[in-house]
C-alpha cells in the first residue's frame, strides 16, 4: 500500500471513528484517548493527522460538507431535470436536520463551537451557494426565475437562513418557527421571482396561502 493511501485510510478511520463517538457521547464528552482506544490508532499516528479533538472536529464537518456538496452538484449537473425540480432536490439533499449527521451538526450550536459553527457555514455557502446560483440561471432561462444577480441573491438567501433559524442564537415554539419559515419562503420567491407558492415543498409550507 502506498504512503498516501495508507495515510488517506488512517485519516478516515479517524474521523470514521470520532464521528460515531461524537454522536453516541457528544462532543464535550468524547476525549482524544475515546478516538484512540476506539480506532486503535497510535497517538503519534493522529497528532500527525490532527493537532486537537477541534480539529478532528473540523474534519469530520468539512466531509459533511464535502458530501453536500457532491450531492448538490449531481443534482445541478443532471440534464435531465428542470431548474424547479434541481432546486426542490438540492434543498433536500442539504436539509441537515434530517440527516444521520444531524447530532454532529447540534455540537455546533454551543457556544464553545462557536467559531467552528461560523466556520462550518461559510464552507458551506462558498461551496453550494455556486451550485444553486447555476440552477437559478436555469430557472432564469426557462422564464421561471427572474433575477440579474443569481450568484449574489443565493448568497444572502443561506447567510440569512442560517442566521434566522438557528436554534443556538432563538428560542421559538414550533408554531414561531413555523410562521418564520412561511415568512421566508416568500421572501425566497420574491428574491429569485418565483411564482408565488413555488417553494411551497420547503417545510411542508404552501407560502402561496
Amino acid at each position: 500500500m502506498k504512503n498516501t493511501e495508507r495515510s488517506s485510510g488512517t485519516k478516515n478511520l479517524i474521523l470514521d471513528t470520532a464521528a460515531r463517538l461524537f454522536m453516541e457521547k457528544g462532543y464535550e464528552q468524547t476525549s482524544v484517548n475515546d478516538i484512540l482506544k476506539f480506532s486503535s490508532i497510535a497517538r503519534g499516528s493522529l497528532y500527525y493527522h490532527y493537532k486537537s479533538k477541534e480539529d478532528v472536529l473540523d474534519g469530520v464537518l468539512g466531509r459533511i460538507t464535502e458530501q453536500i456538496t457532491v450531492q448538490a452538484k449531481a443534482i445541478a449537473d443532471d440534464s435531465e431535470l428542470t431548474a424547479d425540480e434541481k432546486m426542490m432536490r438540492i434543498i433536500s439533499s442539504i436539509n441537515l436536520s434530517e440527516s444521520p449527521n444531524e447530532p454532529i451538526i447540534q455540537e455546533l450550536h454551543k457556544p464553545a463551537n462557536a467559531l467552528l459553527h461560523q466556520k462550518s457555514i461559510t464552507q458551506t455557502i462558498q461551496t453550494v451557494a455556486p451550485l444553486i446560483a447555476g440552477v437559478v440561471r436555469q430557472g432564469v432561462s426557462e422564464g421561471i426565475y427572474h433575477t440579474e444577480y443569481p450568484l449574489e441573491t443565493i448568497e444572502i438567501l443561506l447567510v440569512a437562513g442560517q442566521f434566522i433559524f438557528d436554534e443556538a442564537m432563538f428560542e421559538r415554539t414550533a408554531e414561531e418557527t413555523a410562521a418564520r419559515m412561511a415568512a421566508f419562503i416568500n421572501i425566497v420567491e420574491a428574491a429569485l421571482g418565483a411564482e408565488r407558492g413555488s417553494f411551497g415543498f420547503w417545510g411542508g409550507i404552501d407560502s402561496g396561502k
